[in-house]
């Protein structure tokens, strides 16, 4: 298993990974109905602040994770959000989203993070002892608030 992080490049490769995410949360409409072209990807992939990372067994994505890192106005330092993480599922319990967060600490490191935090779903046993492994555990709500005015 290979994990590495992937650049404006490689953006084609993020089809592989929507692909795992699609089957991972069951959500294919979400994951491939509207899949952005590469050129889209490419400018993503060149933001320092997009990091996505895959987990590979020679030329098949077994998992991944993409992250934001956001700069921080009230003191000079930035925090790394893990938006989405998953291995699929003929792959998982074999330590694959341990390295990938275990990757994105030493990205973050090198940037100056200083923190990674990420959400997780009542009922979504195997994320919570993972995450509760990694890391502190904070009860917090979360919020969807429309952009249109309503």
């Amino acid at each position: 298993m290979r994990i590495e992080r992937l650049t404006a490049e490689r953006a084609e490769q993020m089809s592989a990974l929507l692909d795992v995410f699609a089957d991972a949360f069951e959500d294919p409409e979400h994951y491939s109905s509207a899949r952005p072209d590469r050129a889209y990807l490419a400018k993503l992939m060149t933001r320092s602040e997009f990091i996505a990372l895959v987990a590979t067994e020679g030329d098949q994505t077994i998992g991944g994770l993409c992250a934001y890192e956001l700069m921080k106005f009230e003191q000079a330092r930035s925090e790394i959000y893990i938006y989405d993480l998953a291995v699929a599922e003929s792959h998982r319990r074999r330590g694959i989203a341990t390295a990938l967060i275990e990757e994105l600490q030493r990205i973050a490191a090198a940037s100056g993070a200083f923190v990674i935090y990420v959400q997780a779903d009542y009922g979504d046993e195997p994320a919570i002892a993972l995450y509760t492994k990694l890391g502190v555990r904070e009860d917090v709500m979360h919020f969807d608030i429309p952009v249109a005015m309503q």
